[in-house]
């Protein structure tokens, strides 16, 4: 059984307060990735999960503010912290959130817990095999169309997991994969692209938030 007397007993953490619409979620964050990361080959599965991406609060801001339905379920992929599946949890969203890493699920574990989530599914998923069982009607994630050689993966996972007429949202960070992805989309989906710009004292970003809707004549055709 997970406890949070357990998850402190096996990580050293800070705890980084970030607000969402308005509600403050604290998120457990590792106090150092050092032993996160492979020091035979510093990119073998470097632990990108760690950090709270802007991406994520952009998604997170949107699922937070969209009216929840309860007859419908949501699928997060590459939760990472768990700071999207929390806040749209916390919106009363119907929401699965999924990890491959294993230190990356006991961190949204985790933080479910300390943010009054209990109840939240929280589970493993390898998009290359995946194992979850169930279809879901919205699928979301932030920062997931990272390279171009994985946007195959995710249309098989898609295809694996979307419902007939469903929606996916995804948050991303301005970058050509993201054109690649759209470009690649548009044959099955119908695809609208929203660009938010971030700005602070120290830098300006800019984003993308991708919402596909499953196009079902298209997928009959197909």
């Amino acid at each position: 059984m997970f406890s949070l007397e357990q998850f402190h007993r096996t990580y050293d953490t800070v705890t980084t307060p970030v607000t969402i619409n308005g509600q403050t979620l604290r998120l457990f964050t590792p106090a150092s990735i050092d032993r996160f990361i492979n020091p035979d080959d510093v990119m073998d599965n470097f632990p990108l999960w760690a950090k709270i991406w802007e991406a994520s609060g952009v998604l997170a801001s949107y699922l937070a503010g969209m009216p929840p339905d309860p007859m419908k379920t949501m699928l997060e992929i590459g939760c990472g912290l768990g700071m999207v599946g929390i806040a749209a949890a916390r919106a009363g969203h119907r929401i699965t959130m999924t990890e491959l890493n294993p230190d990356a699920l006991n961190f949204a574990r985790a933080n479910a817990l300390a943010n009054d989530c209990p109840d939240v599914a929280i589970h493993r998923l390898d998009w290359n095999t995946p194992q979850l069982e169930g279809r879901f009607d919205t699928i979301v994630g932030s920062e997931t169309v990272y390279k171009t050689e994985d946007i195959d993966g995710l249309e098989a996972m898609f295809d694996r997991y979307l419902n007939p007429g469903g929606t996916i949202i995804l948050a991303e960070g301005v970058r050509r994969t993201g054109v690649d992805f759209w470009a690649h989309m548009r044959h099955r989906y119908d695809v609208k692209a929203r660009r938010q710009t971030l700005r602070s004292d120290q830098k300006t970003q800019h984003m993308v938030l991708f919402r596909l809707q499953r196009n079902t004549e298209r997928q009959t055709e197909s």
